[in-house]
């Protein structure tokens, strides 16, 4: 059982079981509490192109070909990339592969020059909740009142220690290393 991570966009027909599943999720916890059209409208209020990057970006996780997982960030800001869509497929949960999902993508947020990750997810998602509490997430919003008051509930995370170093001589480094030769 192999698990890889392929970063793609939103419109690879891998893509579609995540699509699906969150459509589905989404719909049979809120119906149309957020919007009259559904979760469908919600999944489609972002342009393929904001999950592109330089400033975003899209990751499925496959096991044996078939897609099991993934998510998406997009610009939010200078410093902050803003996740979205993190799925994992729900005969699969409880294996930590949201979890899993997380790790890569504030891997790759980093990678791409962010310091500070950025999600929201919804009152009806407790789930989700308990996953970024307990990865170092912070709530912004008190976890102690009845979380329908807030209908969203955003965290945030400091991911600076996770941006690729560059040493203070690098550009001497080349010159350096010819001069030696």
């Amino acid at each position: 059982m192999s698990d890889t991570f392929l970063y793609t966009s939103p419109l690879d027909p891998r893509a579609k079981p995540l699509i699906d599943e969150l459509i589905y999720e989404y719909d049979s916890r809120y119906g149309n509490y957020f919007s009259e059209e559904g979760a469908a409208a919600e999944l489609n209020r972002y342009p393929p192109e904001a999950f592109a990057p330089p400033v975003g970006n899209f990751v499925l996780l496959v096991r044996n070909g078939e897609t099991i997982g993934g998510g998406a960030f997009k610009y939010y800001d200078e410093q902050t990339a803003e996740f979205k869509r993190i799925w994992t497929r729900s005969d699969l949960r409880r294996q930590g592969l949201a979890r899993k999902v997380l790790v890569e993508l504030e891997d790759q947020a980093a990678r791409q020059g962010y310091s500070r990750v950025y999600l929201t997810t919804g009152f009806r998602q407790p789930e989700a909740v308990g996953l970024y509490l307990n990865y170092g997430y912070t709530a912004l919003f008190d976890p102690k009142v009845d979380p329908e008051v807030y209908k969203t509930l955003p965290f945030e995370k400091d991911i600076r220690h996770l941006v690729p170093q560059v040493p203070a001589n690098a550009d001497r480094l080349p010159l350096q290393a010819a001069a030696g030769h």
